[in-house]
């Protein structure tokens, strides 16, 4: 689904001060955090929240929205701050509300935090947190195994709202402390020359290939997704570049469309960022943060490989030739602009690596590094105006997608706080071990389904949070490691970027050149086989991501999966023998299964 805040434009005089300045303290908030020491957890989350809210509950709105807007993040932001100032009384009341008054704060909070992710993202989640504090506060009066022995009000509020059990909790710290570092780090690459780069370095690898244009968007999407995160973001950028680009060099639009969606779609699976879901995992399994990338890294790779090879496979069907030599970039160029996103990466690296210090750390080093380049650009001239107006864009980004990544949190950690406080995740849990008869591959099918449902109406992180909750413990049970668990859902809960009915990608490529979004959407299945297929090539062989572990078992269950991907992505997309196809199906599926 196609999630963002509002995209009015951007306020004028007064008001763009106002929103530069605010978005200037938040950026500093965020890094400042990770140079300050031990802040105490209910300051630092809270002001994450107060930082939020009026992104999501004011920026651009209009009419009765702009005054609700306003009166709603005045409660939450008041809010926020009694938390805040109050953190030491608080502490004393072990997660209980002390009197009426304190009741209706934590109401008034947990209302304005659904309100703030309905304006962010839709319905769908907040409606999802929305029935489990329903189930939480009247789930007593639930007969049978689903019900429970009720928690008195004054507990269940304070458990989520003045604890560290609810919107407090480690989803949020994830967010403040770690995805908000990154994200601006994006944001800054993202101002500069970093995206052209990208392009550039796309082009020249793969331009001159057959199907060259659609590789290009493959390159550029995986290189773009790897610090946006987000297939709806990734499809817009990239989009705008390789979709005409495809249409005029003859390319039928639901191909382009396709290939620009599924590439996109793997930005969110391509370290480092991986939409946030890397830092949420890192915090849900206790594995390092190099461990969650080592793991990432041969499955992400995989996914591009299958998706590579469908995109051969149309070119030599339709004849899709590539990009003209005078269309592609020259070398000096490439280098010069690779360098805007080479050099940062290279500092992050040096720093998780060289340095070993933290990852937010280490970002906070990119972060530096990339605020200079925004000095220069491709023309290597030092520019201060330029150089402002890339600054102001960098922290309106930073600022807006801080929050809109604040606001999914915060409402997600509602349902992971009640699902601990009731208990309801270990019913969930051992229900899918009942209907599955306590096989594990029932148990990866129910699972698989469950987060496309859930994925198709909520963002993908949100997805994988609620889905690992109430699955992996049962997953985990029944045999897998947790981090292949963990991999296994995170996977799981992106199918619905590309799958019907609700496929957010594919609605944004096939509107954007005008193609029917069923057609696209067919095409996006086949080429994006892999997105289906890896999840269970990853049980079925463990040692594809035990690349930190063992680099040799890992290359080679690597190899094994892509030959069985490259059979069946060719035996998808191009028009031979009904048994020839079927035989390369029967093989590469068996190639993937079938454990080594």
């Amino acid at each position: 689904m196609s999630i963002g805040l509002n995209d009015s434009p951007a306020p004028q005089g007064v008001a763009r001060a106002f929103w530069a300045s605010f978005a200037l303290a938040s950026v500093v908030f965020h890094i400042g955090l990770v140079f300050s020491g031990l802040v105490p957890n209910l300051i630092s989350r809270p002001v994450h929240l107060i930082f939020v809210l009026p992104w999501v509950l004011i920026w651009g709105r209009q009419g009765a929205a702009l005054w609700s807007g306003v009166a709603l993040c005045a409660v939450g932001v008041a809010a926020a701050a009694w938390v805040a100032l109050s953190h030491d009384a608080l502490a004393d009341q072990y997660g209980f509300l002390e009197g009426e008054a304190q009741v209706w704060i934590a109401a008034a909070l947990i209302g304005v935090v659904l309100e703030a992710a309905r304006r962010a993202i839709g319905w769908p989640l907040p409606l999802v947190a929305l029935t489990a504090l329903l189930y939480g506060l009247f789930g007593q009066h639930i007969p049978g195994r689903f019900g429970h022995s009720g928690t008195p009000v004054e507990s269940f509020l304070g458990t989520l709202t003045i604890a560290e059990g609810g919107l407090w909790g480690t989803l949020t710290a994830v967010s403040v402390n770690v995805v908000a570092i990154f994200v601006i780090f994006g944001a800054v690459l993202n101002a500069g020359e970093a995206g052209q780069g990208f392009m550039n370095l796309a082009s020249a690898a793969a331009g001159r290939l057959r199907g060259g244009a659609a590789k290009v968007s493959v390159l550029s999407s995986a290189l773009f997704g790897s610090i946006s995160g987000s297939a709806s973001a990734n499809v817009a950028s990239t989009g705008a570049i390789t979709l005409p680009a495809m249409e005029g060099l003859g390319y039928p639009k639901r191909i382009a469309a396709a290939v620009e969606a599924v590439a996109s779609s793997g930005g969110q699976i391509m370290p480092p960022l991986m939409g946030a879901g890397a830092f949420v995992m890192v915090e849900l399994t206790g594995v390092p943060y190099t461990g969650i990338m080592a793991a990432a890294a041969l499955p992400a790779l995989l996914y591009f490989w299958a998706v590579w090879i469908g995109i051969d496979g149309y070119a030599r069907r339709f004849d899709l030739r590539g990009l003209a030599k005078e269309d592609r970039p020259e070398v000096r160029a490439v280098l010069v602009t690779s360098a805007f996103f080479l050099v940062p990466f290279g500092v992050l690296l040096w720093g998780m690596f060289g340095l070993r210090v933290t990852p937010q750390y280490a970002a906070c080093l990119a972060i530096m590094v990339s605020a200079v380049l925004l000095l220069t650009g491709a023309d290597l001239r030092v520019d201060l105006t330029r150089a402002v107006a890339r600054v102001e864009t960098a922290l309106m980004a930073a600022g807006r997608q801080v929050a809109l990544i604040g606001s999914i949190i915060f409402c997600a950690s509602l349902v992971i706080g009640v699902l601990g406080v009731t208990g309801l995740g270990v019913k969930i849990t051992s229900l899918i071990l009942s209907v599955s008869g306590g096989m594990l591959w029932p148990s990866l099918l129910l699972t698989a389904f469950a987060c496309l449902v859930l994925g198709m109406e909520v963002p993908t992180t949100a997805a994988y949070v609620i889905c690992v909750s109430v699955a992996g413990p049962a997953l985990i049970e029944l045999g897998l490691e947790p981090l292949q668990a963990h991999l296994f859902v995170f996977w799981y809960a992106l199918l619905s970027t590309i799958t019907p009915p609700v496929c957010g990608a594919v609605f944004i490529a096939s509107g954007m050149i005008g193609e029917n979004w069923l057609r696209v959407a067919i095409t996006a299945m086949a080429l994006g086989v892999g997105l289906y297929l890896i999840p269970l090539g990853m049980v079925a062989n463990p040692d594809v991501i035990g690349l930190a572990t063992g680099i040799g078992p890992a290359i080679l269950a690597a190899l094994k999966i892509g030959l069985g991907l490259a059979l069946i992505s060719w035996a998808l997309v191009r028009k031979k023998a009904a048994p020839l196809r079927g035989a390369a199906l029967a093989l590469g599926l068996g190639a993937i299964l079938w454990p080594l």
